[in-house]
């Protein structure tokens, strides 16, 4: 079953995924970036919290880094795994970013493990 992205029973199966994934064994580079993320679309803002390059619902106060991007951008970077569509998002202006670039930076830079790209594509099979 495809659940609509960033809804309410979206979040909830990918909680259940990343809780049955076991080790995601994790980049270094990556556990250490946190991230604010403001996903906007035509039904409103939604804030995103991302560490370990995972997301929770809600922003985490004092993250040092702030992105905000579309929910069909988002849906790229964070569902479709097109690292190239964030770069060139970035650069076109079309993602705004504050604080810390430098770790997310870092971060974009470093190969996702096996497990987290097998999650990715769990995740990926049931976004509508």
């Amino acid at each position: 079953m495809a659940y609509a992205f960033l809804s309410p029973e979206w979040f909830t199966k990918v909680d259940e995924l990343i809780a049955s994934a076991g080790d995601l064994q994790i980049p270094e580079a990556m556990k250490v970036v946190e991230v604010n993320v403001t996903v906007t679309s035509a039904a409103g803002e939604t804030p995103l919290f991302m560490k370990d390059g995972l997301f929770t619902q809600g922003h985490k106060a004092g993250a040092p880094t702030s992105l905000t991007l579309s929910a069909e951008l988002a849906r790229k970077i964070f569902v479709e795994a097109d690292m190239a569509a964030g770069v060139q998002a970035f650069l076109t202006g079309e993602m705004k970013v504050e604080g810390d670039l430098a770790k997310l930076v870092a971060m974009q830079t470093v190969e996702p493990s096996e497990p987290q790209k097998r999650l990715t594509k769990q995740i990926a099979a049931i976004t509508a």
